[in-house]
């Protein structure tokens, strides 16, 4: 594809996300799908571009003082040659006005406010104003990836053999970074079963949920099964995992992840099935997601106050759902991936006042027994990952016992 053609299609594809309440990912996904022609340098560049321009959509529309796919292309490429990307020719977009290079010369250069300079949108920044925080989730995220089988070592040689660079995580015992793209499809060792996608932060809350395989657990809110998946492995396939989702298709992919990871120790379980005696009750519960918007910057523009306050009301329903499920010396394993306090320290604050017969487990004294390195926080019962803090991915956990 030449250069023109190539914008042309980015253009194609903002329009599509910025109109859709589908997540960006799925979108570009679907786009080249339909479009296999396209080859391997030309979508990197495509995906690359329409990530980069999301990334930095608040500033650019600052700058463009409009929300108009064009105006943002215009802003965005106004150093390169415009007169030959907007050329008007069939796989280009159409030609370059004198209006809009007028325009565009005579856009005034206006300090960025703090949140168009952090990427967030007003609500939210006016709502939970941290500035270093936004800032840093609108940087690019790490490529991790959980050790599934084998020790570390052994994995990290084994990707050299592919020509894979990687190294291991700063805080969890179990990861690696990757130093450029990985081509999943064509890696023998991901094929294999050795090593599954998985951020560090999340890699850390399975590893502080302190599973035992003689233990009855559920992971309720289960979704494609990224948290049972990795304690399955640190249990070794021994005991049982009871996996739950009110939504069973979003369990679908879990079945052929276990195939691949060869992990026997995960049983789906319907609403009626689940009982009320738990050792673990894992919550990942459904929220923001603002914890991911390094790997999702669009997400953030399709989170409304609205949704964010159904979200709330979702997590203490089922706060007060896992509080019946537990037995006495029951625990319950709360994860969002979210920074937003009202999501997690302060659902927390509310259920605890609520709920007398809970306390919170001192989370520093597992990370030292499981991990071991430097404890990062400030907070022994409440864990907030960050880029900021943590360099990963924003998540939550706290773990809370009941005592009658």
């Amino acid at each position: 594809m030449q250069t023109p053609a190539r914008y042309k299609a980015v253009a194609e594809l903002l329009e599509t996300i910025f109109n859709s309440s589908v997540p960006a990912d799925n979108l570009i996904g679907e786009y080249f799908r339909n479009r296999r022609y396209i080859g391997s340098k030309d979508r990197k560049f495509i995906a690359d571009t329409t990530w980069n321009i999301i990334r930095h959509w608040r500033r650019l529309s600052f700058e463009a003082q409009s929300q108009e796919i064009r105006k943002i292309m215009l802003v965005y490429l106004r150093e390169e040659n415009l007169q030959d990307i907007f050329s008007g020719t069939e796989y280009a977009m159409t030609t370059i006005t004198e209006a809009e290079q007028i325009w565009l010369k005579n856009l005034a250069q206006n300090p960025y406010p703090p949140a168009v300079e952090a990427e967030c949108p007003d609500w939210i920044y006016e709502k939970f104003d941290n500035f270093n925080l936004f800032k840093s989730l609108s940087t690019t995220s790490t490529a991790d990836f959980r050790v599934n089988k084998a020790n570390r070592e052994y994995v990290i040689n084994k990707l050299e053999t592919e020509g894979i660079s990687v190294v291991s995580t700063p805080l969890s015992p179990i990861g690696i970074r990757a130093q450029n793209r990985i081509n999943l499809n064509n890696c023998q060792t991901f094929l294999e079963g050795y090593i599954e996608p998985q951020d560090e932060a999340s890699q850390l809350t399975a590893i502080l949920a302190d599973i035992k395989a003689e233990e009855k657990t559920i992971d309720y809110c289960c979704g494609a099964g990224g948290k049972s998946l990795a304690i399955g492995a640190l249990l070794q396939n021994k005991g049982k995992i009871e996996a739950h989702d009110i939504n069973s298709k979003r369990m679908e992919p879990m079945f052929e992840r276990m195939k691949r990871l060869q992990i026997s120790n995960i049983f789906p379980v319907k609403t009626a099935d689940v009982s009320s005696d738990y050792d673990n009750f894992i919550l990942d519960a459904p929220c923001s997601s603002s914890g991911t918007w390094r790997r999702n910057p669009d997400a953030k523009f399709k989170l409304t106050p609205q949704k964010l306050q159904e979200l709330t009301e979702i997590q203490q329903n089922l706060l007060n759902i896992a509080s019946e499920k537990v037995k006495i010396n029951g625990k319950i394993i709360y994860i969002t991936c979210s920074v937003l306090p009202c999501e997690n320290n302060l659902q927390i604050e509310h259920f605890l006042a609520e709920h007398k017969n809970f306390i919170s487990v001192d989370l520093k004294k597992i990370w030292q027994q499981k991990i071991g390195n430097i404890f990062p926080f400030t907070n022994n019962t409440c864990l907030q990952f960050s880029p900021l803090c943590t360099g990963t991915d924003g998540m939550f956990i706290t773990i809370l016992q009941r005592t009658a």
